[in-house]
């Protein structure tokens, strides 16, 4: 019997949550546990633990495995992930085709970012045609549950006219939104939108507020922009970006 109060292959990943608490490595353990018994959620973290090297070494392979078992489920996040796995070669060899499909069964099953992951493809044409309207309905589907990398994407449908009427104040609410959702391009995209309007220190606050959470390649490009700059104090923020 259980020594849980719900049964374990109905456990969602909060409740798998709530239960790791304490180190990384009881966590892992804890989550292995629950995934040998039969719970999708658990085989899902169980996956990204072994990923990113969570309470014990990483295992690329395995994690793939508990992320099918998860993905067997149903499991809007394992089948995201058994994508991202097939884009990226993590424990299998990269393929984008393969890894678009996954997304594809990801977003059908509610996943947001498995839309956000199989809108991108079908935006970018590098796995099947481009399909710019069927990439914009998914964003819109990630957005309406609140993705900020996909109302940030919107807000470029928006800047450029894609698929919509261009529209600069619909670009900059969808750029709020996605900073405010935490979103580091969003960040930075509302900050071009403020700098076009001559607001130079709401500018300057969210392209700093950009660079706390970008990648190192995003830091890079941002710091390659603002050098061209023609104001003196987007030019001395990219000099400080560099610097590091």
């Amino acid at each position: 019997m259980s020594a849980f109060s719900f049964p374990i292959r109905t456990l969602v990943a909060e409740d798998v949550a709530t239960l790791m608490s304490g180190s990384p490595e009881v966590a892992r353990a804890t989550a292995s546990d629950l995934a040998v018994k039969g719970s999708a959620a658990a085989q899902a973290l169980l996956g990204q633990m072994l990923l990113d090297a969570f309470g014990g070494p990483a295992d690329p392979a395995a994690a793939l495995g508990w992320f099918r078992k998860a993905a067997e489920a149903g499991e809007p996040m394992a089948l995201n992930m058994v994508g991202r796995c097939h884009e990226n070669g993590w424990g299998v060899a990269a393929d984008i085709v393969i890894a678009a499909d996954w997304y594809r069964r990801a977003a059908e099953q509610g996943g947001d970012w498995g839309m956000y992951n199989h809108a991108t493809r079908l935006m970018l044409g590098d796995a099947g045609p481009v399909d710019r309207a069927g990439a914009l309905a998914w964003f819109q589907k990630a957005a309406a549950l609140g993705h900020a990398k996909s109302i940030n994407v919107l807000g470029g449908f928006y800047e450029d006219g894609w698929e919509v009427e261009r529209d600069l104040a619909q670009a900059k609410e969808c750029y709020q939104r996605a900073a405010d959702g935490g979103d580091f391009r969003g960040h930075f995209n509302l900050g071009r939108a403020l700098a076009s309007e001559g607001d130079i220190s709401g500018a300057l606050a969210r392209f700093e507020a950009a660079a706390t959470t970008a990648t190192p390649a995003f830091i890079a490009k941002m710091v390659a922009l603002l050098r061209t700059a023609p104001i003196d104090a987007y030019r001395a923020l990219a000099e400080r970006l560099a610097a590091g």
